[in-house]
């Protein structure tokens, strides 16, 4: 009998459908930290020359106000991804004057946790409304969590590819609502295989000692020098539990059966009182300490390695977007910065998650159950500690497996998507693709995870030492990029849009901030 995985790649190969995954739409965004010439996080301003974070489309910044975030336009072509965000980094990196855009995941030297500055965004009740969601979370988690920085992959398929799959195997849904669930079957298959994401593109295996701000390192951490902390075996010290934990999340079992299910859990979870979020406090007098005492203060509060989303009009709320209209694309999460990469990761990376993400759409998705959803998260949390450890097992639905069995077995079932990606681009990236990741499959050495780790042993540099020269030399690069007069032009443009529209967005505030707030909840 044939699965549904190969009747969709037949129906792909079909000369008449060859192409219709040029229609795949692609967006990234970049998380860095500003830093001085001594690795210091930096304690100015966000640039006003580069506009205002608050209403910039392109740069703006994430959970500090030295954290700066580069989002690209969506593009079909990955080239064009790629060409709009080295015109970012090159822009900004113009621009920084005596600072520095840190080239990697793990964060630089943290001087304890008032050294962290939280994003602002101006007076406006949006500006401020995002800035006290900042509060909440330090008051929650931590700031020293705050300052680690990734890349997220928005992805999506051509409309025109859920209307043929909706055909073909004679859906009585509306095109909407098989849309909404083939994203849900392809986010279920994504956390199935999202282990081997991590093995091939993990890329914080080692940490500075002044990460931990608020508590001792962990014991399990091995150290390098007095100031570099490691785990021998780790892919991902971002992805594990020194990076983004959260003990009072461990309650949301969201496993992503349905749509309604995936909105319903979160939108609980924004009503639900915690008592130590209680405890912290709404308000110091007039000031706001978080947005709610609740379980999650908004939906992006909830840390997860993939997203379904919808684009929400301003004001609307992400969950009402996704439950009135569905899933238009996803957010990938889990990938962390290269830091041999001046881009954070390449273009290869890149076909390689394109690849990736189609074949977790065509396979076929049964819906997790609570034994799955535990095999799944141990699968990912073993991965990002110990993916290297030679010999490793992970778990798939028959039992134990060694890791790189299963990742060889995976990339060969790739293989067939890779080829329609070929033909569809015009292009042998996507084969290539896989043919870089099952080298570091056939030897771990090659992963990134273990480059930098020899790469520090070899160099005697520490983690911040050897960090830093990496972000000197990709901010060399990036300074000696020389940009079109009309694209620094058009940048520069951007800029004073963002000004003038953050000031028309104080001005139309016609109630005080403690009501836009009230309002915001309340609201469908």
């Amino acid at each position: 009998m044939t699965s549904q995985y190969e009747f969709r790649l037949q129906l792909l190969q079909q000369s008449s459908n060859q192409n219709l995954l040029s229609g795949i739409r692609h967006g990234i965004e970049r998380e860095g930290l500003r830093v001085s010439a001594d690795a210091r996080l930096s304690q100015f301003s966000h640039p006003e020359v580069l506009g205002r974070t608050l209403t910039h489309p392109y740069i703006t910044t994430d959970y500090s106000e030295a954290l700066l975030e580069f989002i690209t336009p969506v593009y079909c072509k990955l080239e064009d991804v790629m060409k709009f965000l080295e015109e970012l980094h090159s822009y900004t990196c113009q621009n920084l004057d005596s600072e520095t855009l840190w080239a990697g995941s793990m964060p630089a030297l943290l001087e304890g946790e008032q050294s962290i500055p939280i994003a602002r965004y101006g007076d406006s009740n949006p500006g401020k409304m995002k800035t006290v969601y900042r509060e909440g979370l330090a008051h929650r988690y931590g700031k020293a969590m705050q300052t680690i920085a990734g890349i997220h992959y928005n992805f999506s398929l051509p409309e025109s590819l859920w209307q043929l799959l909706s055909d073909a195997e004679s859906s009585d849904r509306s095109l909407e609502d098989f849309q909404s669930e083939s994203y849900l079957a392809m986010i279920r298959n994504f956390r199935r295989y999202s282990w081997l994401l991590m093995y091939l593109f993990g890329a914080s295996p080692a940490v500075s000692k002044s990460f931990f701000t608020q508590q001792k390192p962990i014991e399990s951490l091995a150290k390098l020098d007095e100031d570099t902390l490691y785990l021998p075996w780790a892919t991902s010290l971002r992805m594990s539990d020194l990076g983004y934990t959260n003990n009072a999340q461990s309650s949301l079992s969201i496993c992503y059966n349905t749509l309604g299910e995936y909105v319903s859990s979160l939108a609980k979870a924004i009503k639900t009182p915690y008592q130590p979020y209680e405890e912290i406090g709404l308000k110091n007098g007039d000031r706001y300490l978080q947005l709610n005492t609740n379980l999650l203060q908004i939906e992006n509060e909830y840390y997860s390695n993939i997203r379904p989303k919808r684009i929400a009009k301003r004001g609307e709320k992400p969950l009402t977007a996704l439950s009135h209209y569905g899933v238009e694309y996803v957010e990938v999460r889990c990938m962390d910065i290269n830091p041999m990469e001046p881009l954070g990761l390449s273009m290869v990376d890149a076909a390689f998650l394109d690849v990736f993400l189609v074949f977790t759409a065509l396979m076929d998705s049964p819906e997790i159950n609570h034994a799955e959803c535990q095999r799944v998260t141990e699968n990912f949390a073993r991965t990002v500690s110990e993916g290297r450890r030679p010999g490793l097992k992970l778990n798939d639905e028959q039992g134990p497996v060694t890791l790189t069995d299963w990742g060889l077995s995976l990339i060969d079932k790739m293989m067939p998507v890779a080829r329609i990606l070929d033909q569809a681009n015009e292009s042998d990236l996507f084969s290539e693709s896989l043919i870089q990741q099952k080298e570091k499959l056939l030897d771990s050495e090659c992963t990134p995870s273990a480059r930098i780790l020899q790469a520090l042993k070899s160099s005697g540099d520490g983690y911040i030492n050897w960090m830093l020269k990496q972000s000197e030399e990709h901010s060399r690069y990036f300074s000696q990029q020389e940009i079109e007069p009309e694209r620094l032009e058009y940048f520069g443009r951007i800029a004073a849009e963002s000004r003038a529209d953050q000031e028309r967005l104080k001005a139309s505030d016609s109630t005080h901030f403690d009501e836009f707030l009230k309002h915001y909840f309340e609201s469908e």
